[in-house]
């Protein structure tokens, strides 16, 4: 799949002034590019030129040694939280198995992800594996240098980011907690829960059974979802939309100065635009995936053939997935995945034939591309938030039947939770404050699991589900099918 897109002539000028003709197309490396130009392909009177956009994210470097694309941390952070998920969810085996922890194990190992310590773990064994096969590296210090997941949640960084977090708190959780308060009381919920478990005692669902996982409450929370959903929006999400993309911080994200340093392989608004990508997750040949192959697996052997995933460049993370998985639902196309794909790639190329700061109109050329990347990103995130609310509907419909599954319901509940907290990280979203504490009300803090508040709260959904279809501009028909 071979991207191309037509740009105003006059900004593709703009984009060429004062560097070398050669700059404006980008050599790919890693893969053989078999579309040859034709004839129709030359610009002349009646047709504007194209950009040259690889089906691989990778540019040459402003030194002319090495590749000028890096976002190690981006990717260092995902494999945290990947690592984290994996964790958790061997965490209930490990009990029934007979491990015992004391009081503050189990929050120490959590934070052992969100404290990462590059100086004592980097040799330590991952325990996440990708889906399609085994990882080319075995340690954390393979992957990179390593960095914390602190440092970068929401509120945590010193510049840049459109409300006090630490302060202010975010809309939908009781109490208003800061980011991090909210993700290290989960971990202390969890905790106490595995101290509980060793003990003998056990949360109850609604029939008096125990529940099957230390992760899901007896109120129907299940904090190894909301943990993993809200880490990839208050980190992922929030970086990407509110940092790395950004316009409103002089020295920031789009404000990064497009001149490189001596000897430097990037420029700081090349390294931004990258770091954003990093945070969507993308592989690095993204575009060449199938739909299939991005709803079925988060890997694919395909860079290097060599029968293992390297997690930096052949790994789809966090949300770029959920962008192909609510295309693939919906019955009156999204093209989240497409859209954003394309205008990543598109305003890479882009930056990558401009030597120098842009100009007003290459600015807003770029703030374009960056408009259609982080719209569709947020689109995905807004319409998986609909799709865990039909699911949880659905779970609603079944309370009292024999098909009725606690922890699926409170899997569901919690996914569909963890991505509505997420929404509301991006300074540029179509959602206000007072919309997503509107979305939160009728969301509600746990799910309505008996009695005679179910059908109440199946309204309430509904109008949730509105809500963030009228926000977000989606189709009436895949509000019903996501």
């Amino acid at each position: 799949m071979k991207f191309t897109t037509t740009i105003p002539l006059c900004l593709l000028l703009a984009a060429c002034a004062g560097s070398d003709s050669d700059t404006t197309d980008t050599v790919d490396t890693d893969v053989t590019d078999t579309d040859v130009p034709d004839d129709t392909d030359t610009p002349n009177d009646t047709e504007e030129p194209s950009m040259d956009v690889p089906d691989v994210y990778d540019f040459a470097g402003r030194n002319g040694k090495e590749s000028s694309v890096s976002y190690g941390g981006q990717t260092f952070r995902h494999l945290l939280i990947a690592d984290l998920d994996a964790y958790l969810d061997g965490l209930t085996a490990d009990l029934v198995g007979g491990f015992t922890p004391d009081a503050g194990d189990i929050d120490a190992a959590i934070r052992y992800y969100i404290d990462f310590d590059p100086k004592t773990s980097l040799g330590d064994s991952l325990l996440f594996e990708p889906s399609a096969a085994p990882a080319l590296q075995a340690t954390f210090g393979d992957v990179g240098s390593g960095t914390s997941l602190r440092a970068k949640i929401a509120g945590n960084d010193a510049v840049g980011q459109h409300i006090d977090w630490n302060t202010d708190g975010i809309v939908g959780w009781p109490g208003g907690p800061s980011p991090t308060v909210l993700v290290e009381d989960w971990a202390d919920a969890i905790d106490a829960a595995s101290v509980a478990w060793a003990d003998g005692t056990y949360a109850l669902d609604p029939s008096g059974a125990p529940v099957e996982s230390v992760l899901v409450t007896a109120s129907g929370l299940d904090y190894g979802q909301l943990m993993q959903k809200f880490l990839l929006g208050a980190i992922g999400f929030s970086q990407g939309a509110d940092d790395y993309l950004d316009d409103d911080t002089k020295g920031k994200g789009l404000l990064a100065s497009h001149v490189a340093a001596k000897g430097a392989k990037y420029t700081g608004l090349e390294h931004a635009w990258d770091e954003g990508y990093g945070y969507f997750g993308g592989a690095r040949d993204f575009p060449l995936w199938t739909e299939s192959e991005v709803t079925s697996e988060d890997s694919r052997d395909s860079m290097v053939a060599d029968g293992k995933i390297d997690l930096a460049t052949e790994m789809s993370w966090g949300h770029s997935r959920n962008t192909a998985k609510r295309d693939a639902d919906a019955v009156v196309a999204s093209n989240f995945r497409e859209t954003a794909t394309n205008a990543f790639f598109e305003g890479r190329t882009f930056l990558a034939g401009i030597e120098g700061e842009l100009t007003m109109e290459q600015m807003d050329e770029l703030k374009g591309y960056r408009d259609l990347a982080l719209g569709a990103w947020e689109d995905a995130i807004a319409a998986s938030a609909v799709h865990y609310i039909n699911d949880t509907l659905a779970d609603m419909d079944a309370i009292g039947t024999t098909d009725y599954d606690f922890g699926g319901h409170a899997k569901h509940w919690s996914e569909m939770k963890g991505f509505a907290l997420s929404l509301q990280f991006n300074r540029m979203s179509p959602m206000t404050r007072t919309q997503h504490a509107d979305l939160h009300a009728l969301l509600g803090d746990a799910p309505v699991l008996e009695g005679g508040d179910l059908a109440a709260y199946e309204a309430d959904l509904l109008a949730a589900r509105t809500l963030i279809g009228e926000a977000f501009g989606f189709d009436p028909q895949n509000l019903e099918v996501w």
